[in-house]
């Protein structure tokens, strides 16, 4: 049976497996288009060509049942794509948009390279980094029960920036002379020294003012703000902008001195001020400092190592003179000085001060000086002098009223001095306390006759009344004895001199000290082989001579002096200083002895020292009478006038000596200087809670008979 023909298909026939041809000019794939309907009215050739283009659809046959082609099935759905842009859009876009950046960054660069290049120099000028000084704090100078005598509190430094003055940067012509009329008063220096130092050329750092105070700072801040805030307005802004143009375009050389703030370079560097809160007390031990809170005399010249510490530094942004706080900088912290403990008491000192000073004016003296010693550890109690000065008030003090006299001045000890020729003939075995010595009025030695104090006739002294009375002539006498002829006893008595500690440094290592005269024996003269054993012809400092005595009174041993009990570091630890060096001078015998024949001095009716005794207590002390050379001529001229001693002389604590210099109103050591030694020691000792004397002098016998 056979299948039929599916009519006008396109697709492949069921039975036969096999496609149909194409009509012949169909092209590719492309659909047969369905011939068009002749228009009303076209020729019945035209309908007759259009009806043989439209395919026909053959009809079925009859008896044969009618094939209906089944419907097409609707393609599926295809997944929607993202169509991408155009590359070369993109890449058009982002270059047009650089070019616009870089036309930015471009004109701004023009601008400020060549058209604000002046301005912002200038702006660039005010606006700099600036390194300030740190200062260390100085070290403090306290007395021994820790009390304050030298401290440092802040000040602060005026400093100015000279760069900024020229016209060119400060927009007016005179900017020196303004600011220097403003500060004027408030530093209390002339404008010519102002301006001057805000014309120095080539720096750009001049300091104006050392060390001001906080309302000195405050003055000048508050000033300057005002001024700032003058020079801040809409009209001296639009000046500022016309400096340099061209004339046309309305410019200008300088602004109105309205709009000028002429302390704009004016800095404050934060700094510290020496300031002593006892004024004048022990000013000449502690010294002073210099403008540039350097020490230059007394213990801060000494110690200044020690006591400046190390400053430190500070980097910071300023603009106009203000710091900046968040450009940035870089801090190195200063180190701290060490404070000084002194071993001078300070109550003893005030006494000390006070009694030198009144009587120096009662004697119409030149100058005066006390020495108060501890004779056991040799530290020194009060060093005080007559006139003294204010180191708060400098420039106030005369230029001989700022050193240390007690160690400063060499003078003739005069009869202090035979001690030590005491000393030597005891010690030698020359002689004994009691040795008899027959005392002439008048004495003929080498070209010279020597004379006593006062007229005479001959007296008859043991060795303890040649020391009470002070005769020069029995002081000869028993220092000829101490060798063969006299050139080995001018050398033996050399050799004491010198253990005592005569032409030498005393070790205190304080700044002027001298350390006195004593030629070689081989050098002495025909008179000074007679006059050094009695006090002239050599020449000593007052702590010299105080530590003869102390020597003495520590049964022999001299013990070096010192004024340092010790210092704390910027660490707060507390270090003492290492005690004084001890020498054996005299045996403790002969200590012991002239103890005794010291006393005498005093407690004797004969004695030339009776002002100095004080009540309760053992007093052994020698008066001095002597010659004053005159430093300005080298010719004696005058007297200095002395008393040096130590009490309880059963006890030895405290040596105590006075000096006063070219007194007018009296000359004798015992008379001027007999009651500065009682008043200071009697306060002294009861300061010290020393125990009175437990027995009587041993009053040994002044006269003798052959």
């Amino acid at each position: 049976m056979s299948t039929p023909r599916q009519p006008g298909g396109s697709g492949n026939g069921r039975g036969s497996g096999k496609p149909r041809p194409r009509p012949a000019g169909a092209a590719g794939a492309a659909r047969p288009q369905p011939a068009r309907r002749p228009a009303a009215g076209a020729s019945g050739a035209a309908r007759a060509a259009a009806g043989a283009q439209r395919p026909r659809t053959p009809r079925p046959r009859s008896g044969e049942p009618s094939r209906r082609q089944p419907p097409r099935r609707p393609a599926p759905p295809q997944p929607r794509l993202i169509k991408l842009g155009d590359p070369k859009k993109r890449l058009r876009l982002v270059s047009v948009a650089m070019v616009a950046v870089f036309s930015v960054f471009a004109g701004r660069l023009v601008q400020l390279q060549l058209l604000d290049s002046d301005e912002l120099a200038a702006a660039a000028q005010a606006n700099k980094y600036v390194q300030a000084k740190l200062s260390a704090d100085r070290g403090s100078i306290t007395s021994s029960d820790g009390v304050a005598l030298a401290t440092t509190v802040d000040a602060y430094d005026v400093t100015a920036d000279p760069s900024l003055y020229p016209p060119d940067k400060s927009l007016v012509p005179d900017a020196p002379e303004q600011a220097a009329a403003l500060l004027a008063p408030i530093l209390n220096r002339s404008k010519e020294q102002l301006a001057a130092l805000l014309h120095t050329p080539k720096t750009q750092w001049v300091m104006l003012a050392p060390r001001q105070s906080p309302e000195t700072k405050k003055q000048i801040t508050d000033l300057k703000s005002t001024l700032a805030k003058q020079a801040d307005t809409a009209a001296c802004r639009a000046q500022r902008k016309l400096v340099g143009k061209p004339a046309e375009q309305g410019g200008r050389q300088t602004v109105d001195a309205a709009c000028a703030n002429p302390l704009a370079g004016i800095v404050f560097q934060d700094s510290k001020r020496r300031v002593y809160p006892a004024g004048g007390l022990a000013a000449n031990l502690l010294g002073y400092v210099n403008a540039d809170g350097i020490g230059t005399g007394g213990l801060e010249l000494q110690y200044q190592g020690e006591l400046a510490g190390k400053d430190g530094h500070s980097t910071y942004a300023q603009v106009n003179g203000r710091m900046v706080p968040t450009a940035g900088g870089s801090q190195q912290s200063p180190v701290e000085g060490s404070d000084l403990r002194l071993t001078v008491d300070r109550d003893i000192q005030w006494a000390a001060q006070r009694a030198i000073t009144d009587q120096v004016a009662n004697a119409g003296a030149e100058k005066g000086y006390v020495v108060v010693q501890d004779v056991k550890t040799g530290q020194i109690l009060a060093m005080a002098g007559s006139p003294g000065f204010n180191p708060n008030e400098l420039s106030k003090a005369k230029a001989d009223q700022l050193g240390n006299a007690a160690v400063g001045d060499a003078f003739e000890p005069g009869s202090t001095a035979k001690l030590m020729t005491m000393a030597a003939v005891l010690d030698t075995g020359t002689a004994a306390w009691d040795t008899y010595v027959e005392v002439p009025n008048t004495l003929q030695r080498s070209d010279r006759i020597f004379h006593d104090d006062i007229d005479h006739p001959t007296w008859h002294l043991t060795l303890a009344g040649v020391l009470a009375k002070s005769s020069n002539i029995g002081t000869i006498l028993a220092a000829e004895r101490l060798g063969a002829d006299q050139a080995a006893s001018n050398k033996v008595l050399h050799d004491y001199l010198t253990r005592f500690g005569i032409g030498q440094s005393t070790g205190l290592g304080f700044p002027g000290e001298t350390k006195g005269i004593l030629a070689k024996p081989e050098a002495w003269n025909g008179s000074q082989q007679y006059t050094i054993p009695f006090g002239q012809g050599l020449s000593v400092n007052a702590l010299q001579a105080t530590s003869v005595f102390s020597t003495i009174a520590n049964g022999g041993v001299r013990v070096t002096p010192n004024l340092l009990a010790g210092t704390t570091g910027a660490d707060g630890r507390y270090v003492a200083a290492p005690p004084g060096k001890e020498t054996r001078v005299v045996k403790p015998e002969t200590a012991k002895t002239l103890t005794e024949m010291l006393e005498s001095v005093v407690s004797d009716e004969q004695g030339t020292g009776t002002k100095a005794a004080v009540e309760g207590y053992r007093v052994a002390g020698k008066t001095g009478t002597a010659n004053r050379v005159d430093p300005k001529t080298g010719k004696y001229n005058g007297y200095t006038a002395s008393f040096i001693g130590f009490a309880p002389a059963d006890a030895p604590r405290v040596t105590v000596s006075c000096v006063i210099q070219d007194p007018k109103n009296g000359h004798f050591g015992g008379q001027l200087c007999g009651p500065v030694f009682k008043q200071v020691m009697e306060f002294t000792l009861k300061s010290l809670h020393v125990a009175p004397s437990g027995s009587q002098a041993p009053n040994l016998p002044v006269e003798r008979k052959p």
